[in-house]
């Protein structure tokens, strides 16, 4: 079941795809879910639409080098159009699907595209808030049927009944594939330019740190706008023959893993925390004993990995784990769709108790590092060599070393081409001997696992000198169900304080402890409340150093989110506008001081 296909091989990311279908043509490639049941697509049945695509867009006069633009939740649509677009030596631009119509309307004008593709009606709706700056787009193209632009044609009218896929556009490895938009925490997105040996080098160096075998199952559900998603997602499974599920929603997730029951997962820290807080959910509402079977098998699933690992000794208590794997985890696990064999977690830092729970009950999780600018994966953990507390060693061909401050800085074939239209930025990021300057603080151990311990922009410097980053401390809160989203502020201050969304449900059951109504505005504001809410996060933050200490905390009732600006697309905190929106607020937290 093993057929992996070389970057030598495959000498494009569009190459990979064509010699994919020239060794497995019949073997399942996706699955997607429409009209009520679950569909598939053959790897060569994905070629015969591939050359639909290529035929439409060979007829609009692109250049080679012409960028076009994907706005599609996933789905083999996603693939038949990137196929097709490479095919022609265009350059892929993705979208998020989420993202505001202005930031849209920037990316689509910085890479001057020619042709937009996307989902539904309600984008276009959102989308005519910004036509008038959306001059440059030749076609724009929807899945859904759609009239009333001259420029505006559905998928079923641009694409042909038939067409035989044409000779490829002869591309070299090194030749721009992708424009991939940076999501934009502390100003205006960057281009950052991916080359076809970028992606293809970074996807085949992963299969040392994990392997993917032909018959493995992916549930396809992060963003394919997101490197992680289509790196490893995407062009891994391509590489290695292995079929991709789409999921339906966030929303239908579960349903989706039980139902398609893969073999291993791509996600976020967002997924598992979900997961695990559903859990300690429903634990706390039942019965002791309950409580403390899950406990213990967690602890002792745990140290059996770490006896496993080779950093602890062999326990009695291990003879129980077929009893407790019955009661505990597999139950547990069922709900995942029972057939994980490995979990991978990136994008951000995955909190130690959260993988903590899931390896003790027999799910490895293998948390990795990397960054759209690296294509992106820089460093992963291994099964037999898992510190989950670190992001693990470099992957192949990677080297990594640390500057100035211990900035983590990277050196390799995944490192991308430059930003787009700025080369300002390029030289600012990538020195002339080749090194990335990753702005994350790290620290290299003596078994070369890498721990990354902030960011360099991030770091809050108080104004008694003391340098704190703040994202450890936000994870460490969130551990606590009352809160939804945190963001620690203290920059030249004299202490830290804390804002923090609350979990509706949660707050309720808190204010009714409290004998305070949960929907007056000035229970947010009470100091009885605060004084409260404030001894729930010290518990958290117990771990962490003296001057460490949040004083004050404002309490938000309404959610950070795209719409209203206070998320990127990846769901990470825009820190200054979050400042911004709620300067005075944060002001009235140090007034006296």
């Amino acid at each position: 079941m093993n057929d992996v296909i070389s970057p030598d091989e495959a000498g494009s990311l569009h190459g990979l795809f064509l010699e994919r279908v020239r060794r497995t043509p019949d073997k399942v490639a996706y699955r997607y879910f429409r009209h009520n049941a679950w569909r598939e697509f053959s790897w060569l049945q994905m070629q015969e639409q591939v050359a639909r695509w290529q035929k439409a867009l060979s007829e609009l006069g692109l250049q080679r080098g012409d960028r076009v633009a994907i706005m599609l939740r996933n789905c083999p649509v996603w693939v038949m159009f990137d196929q097709a677009a490479m095919s022609l030596g265009l350059v892929t631009v993705p979208l998020y699907t989420v993202d505001r119509p202005d930031n849209v309307a920037y990316i689509v004008n910085d890479a001057n595209v020619k042709v937009l593709l996307f989902d539904s009606a309600e984008q276009w709706q959102a989308l005519s808030t910004v036509r008038d700056k959306l001059g440059g787009v030749l076609r724009f193209v929807s899945v859904d049927s759609l009239r009333g632009d001259a420029s505006l044609v559905s998928m079923r009218e641009f694409l042909p009944k038939n067409a035989e896929l044409l000779p490829p556009v002869p591309l070299s490895v090194n030749d721009l594939a992708s424009i991939i938009y940076t999501s934009g925490t502390t100003g205006k997105p960057k281009g950052v330019m991916l080359s076809h040996a970028n992606m293809l080098t970074n996807a085949h160096a992963c299969l040392d740190t994990f392997f993917v075998r032909g018959d493995d199952v992916f549930l396809s559900f992060l963003p394919l706008s997101h490197t992680f998603e289509r790196t490893l997602g995407y062009y891994l499974t391509v590489m290695t023959g292995a079929t991709v599920a789409f999921a339906r929603s966030i929303q239908q997730l579960s349903e989706d893993l039980q139902s398609i029951r893969p073999t291993l997962l791509i996600s976020v820290p967002r997924i598992y925390e979900r997961i695990y807080s559903a859990i300690r959910t429903r634990l706390e509402e039942g019965a002791f004993l309950n409580r403390w079977l899950f406990y213990f098998a967690v602890d002792t699933g745990w140290a059996r990995f770490e006896h496993q690992q080779g950093r602890g000794s062999w326990h009695p208590s291990f003879l129980l784990w077929p009893l407790l794997e019955k009661l505990v985890a597999k139950k547990i696990l069922d709900k995942l769709g029972g057939r994980l064999r490995v979990a991978f977690s990136g994008g951000a830092a995955l909190s130690p108790e959260v993988s903590r729970v899931f390896i003790g009950l027999g799910l490895p999780i293998l948390q990795g590092y990397g960054l759209t600018e690296t294509s992106p994966v820089i460093s992963g953990n291994r099964l037999d060599n898992n510190h989950p507390d670190s992001v693990g060693h470099p992957v192949r061909d990677v080297e990594v070393k640390l500057g100035n401050q211990n900035v983590l800085l990277v050196k390799g074939p995944n490192v991308m081409m430059g930003y787009w239209n700025n080369p300002e930025a390029t030289k600012a990021t990538i020195d002339s001997d080749g090194w990335l300057n990753t702005g994350d603080i790290a620290h290299i151990s003596g078994t070369g696992h890498i721990y990354i311990t902030g960011r360099i922009k991030e770091i809050i410097v108080m104004s008694n000198g003391e340098k704190i980053p703040p994202n450890d401390m936000e994870l460490a809160i969130l551990h606590d169900p009352l809160f939804d989203q945190v963001m620690i502020s203290g920059e030249a201050r004299p202490y830290l304080v804390a804002l923090a969304v609350l979990n509706p449900e949660v707050w309720l059951h808190f204010t009714h402890e409290v004998g305070i109504r949960a929907d007056m505005p000035e229970t947010l504001t009470d100091s009885r409340v605060e004084a409260k809410v404030l001894r729930r996060i010290a518990r958290n933050l117990r771990g962490f150093p003296g001057y460490a200490r949040v004083n004050r905390v404002l309490l938000l009732k309404e959610p950070w989110t795209i719409d209203n600006g206070l998320l990127t697309p990846t769901l990470k905190i825009r820190r200054d506008e979050v400042s911004r929106r709620f300067e005075s607020q944060i002001g009235q937290l140090y007034e006296g001081h």
